[in-house]
């Protein structure tokens, strides 16, 4: 179904980095899932659980690369780097499955990039509540798709 191939890019990354910071004991997010580095979940992380700075990096590393190969499978119209980018951090801070699920990626998956960037904000909650952390990083994620507005055509 996808019609991409990117690789994440330095930008993408640094958004993710500034976004995600990096704790390297593991703490419970604002939804209350055990979390380590650079917002690493899964069933290795624990209470108690501590890594150095290499694991970090190399776990952002295998995260980001498994949410850049998702979205380069799911979305079906042709992105720029910057919209993939976006889309990228989208998946890895909220999850495939939502992603999956979401207006969003209807709405990209129609050729209507102004109704998918549109999406972005409306993603600011955990656990019920609004976060203004999440909304300016739902706001800094739909600057960056919407940075090179050049039209992207549809597959």
């Amino acid at each position: 179904m996808g019609v991409n191939n990117f690789t994440y890019s330095g930008k993408g990354l640094t958004l993710t980095e500034q976004f995600e910071g990096c704790k390297l004991t593991a703490y419970q997010d604002q939804a209350g899932v055990w979390t380590i580095g650079y917002g690493h979940t899964g069933p290795d992380v624990a209470r108690g659980l501590t890594i150095t700075q290499e694991e970090a990096a190399a776990l952002l590393e295998k995260d980001v690369r498994t949410a850049a190969a998702y979205v380069n499978d799911v979305v079906a119209v042709r992105l720029i780097q910057e919209e993939f980018d976006a889309l990228v951090d989208f998946v890895f801070n909220l999850g495939r499955g939502t992603f999956e699920r979401s207006t969003l990626l209807r709405e990209l998956n129609a050729g209507n990039f102004a109704g998918a960037a549109a999406q972005f904000e409306l993603w600011d909650r955990a656990g019920g509540a609004v976060v203004a952390g999440l909304l300016r990083r739902r706001q800094a994620e739909a600057a960056l798709f919407k940075s090179n507005d050049s039209g992207a055509e549809t597959a």
